[in-house]
């Protein structure tokens, strides 16, 4: 797979042209941002572990039933994935309170929901990813109804699988935000990332995080958290 010119270049990660018009090619980055790009640093080694957590993640629900845009690993840092238009919605499930929902709605952190909440964010870095419900995503034409309900239904399927599978490791799901995308044929599949700078993971036992929010809030060990997420879940 040969890369070619560079078409995009995000917060996290750059996009490459390949010779297949329908591949291209996403390099992940060690750059970190926070706060609408507010706070920027570098956490060493993140590229490599968010690329290889991601890979293993689709590639397992894949054969849960979700399709991906995964196509290929090529190297620690790049893989080859199918070529989409990303529907501009932040998909958001959350099973504990933390972050913006504790924040927004005045509740502290930790509280374990009866059952799984999920949210739109409309994707604009100049109106800051406001919030939006179905009927807005769709009188915006962002998505179809029909797009609505089966990424709806993705976006349970992917939260079922990985809070089993993070279980597993000794690491409580909190909540993620997913990305996805129309493939060339209108096919929708699940795009972006599943990783430490996407989710928030917490040690099952100490509470301890082991994702970006160490960065986001100062809390130190970033590197580790990260490095533990890889040893825990790919044996790295």
């Amino acid at each position: 797979m040969k890369k070619l010119e560079q078409l995009y270049e995000g917060k996290a990660k750059k996009v490459f042209a390949t010779e297949d018009p329908n591949v291209v090619i996403v390099s992940y980055k060690d750059d970190a941002t926070a706060f609408d790009g507010a706070k920027k640093g570098t956490i060493t080694g993140k590229g490599a572990i968010n690329n290889q957590m991601t890979n293993y993640l689709m590639q397992q629900l894949e054969k849960a039933g979700v399709p991906t845009h995964f196509v290929e690993e090529l190297n620690e840092r790049e893989t080859a994935v199918k070529k989409v238009s990303i529907v501009p919605l932040e998909v958001i499930i959350r099973n504990i309170s933390a972050g913006h929902f504790a924040s927004n709605y005045g509740v502290k952190e930790g509280i374990v929901f009866d059952e799984p909440t999920i949210e739109f964010s409309y994707k604009n870095d100049d109106l800051h990813d406001p919030l939006i419900n179905d009927y807005h995503a769709v009188a915006l034409k962002l998505a179809t109804w029909d797009e609505i309900d089966l990424i709806k239904k993705y976006a349970f399927q992917v939260n079922d699988f990985l809070k089993k599978t993070l279980a597993e490791c000794g690491v409580t799901l909190v909540d993620f935000k997913l990305e996805f995308g129309k493939t060339a044929d209108g096919t929708i599949v699940l795009a972006d990332e599943i990783s430490p700078d996407t989710c928030r993971f917490w040690d099952s036992k100490t509470g301890e995080k082991l994702d970006k929010d160490r960065f986001r809030r100062d809390l130190g060990n970033v590197e580790g958290a990260y490095q533990e997420m890889a040893r825990r879940l790919l044996g790295k």
